[in-house]
């Protein structure tokens, strides 16, 4: 089976994105970067090693540290697809952190996204 499209997309490219995103709705950068390092288990100066390595989505999951075990909390509707149905671990772990930038730029709080 061929791999998914969304796999060999640069992690480096998207991240400007999801920042953008989370801009529009007053939300920061640090915001982006705390959710991101919650999901994965990078430090701030991992995240941006990623991001200069300019990895794919498929090795910057690979090379994570600690994914958190609270991501299983995780549900919702992203690309029109529920999160927790994702049979495809990768791809599940993509739209988990799809959907946690759509919390932020819709307003939840931190607390509430970090499912804390």
């Amino acid at each position: 089976m061929a791999k998914n499209r969304v796999f060999a997309l640069k992690f480096a490219e998207v991240y400007p994105l999801y920042v953008k995103k989370a801009q529009r709705k007053n939300r920061t950068q640090a915001e982006v970067d705390q959710i991101i390092r919650w999901l994965t288990g990078y430090t701030q100066a991992g995240l941006q090693k990623q991001i200069k390595l300019g990895n794919d989505f498929e090795a910057f999951f690979a090379q994570a540290p600690a994914l958190n075990p609270k991501r299983a909390l995780i549900t919702g509707v992203v690309c029109g697809v529920r999160v927790e149905e994702i049979a495809e671990p990768l791809l599940q772990q993509i739209r988990y952190l799809d959907k946690l930038i759509d919390e932020l730029a819709k307003g939840k709080s931190l607390e509430k996204i970090l499912r804390q």
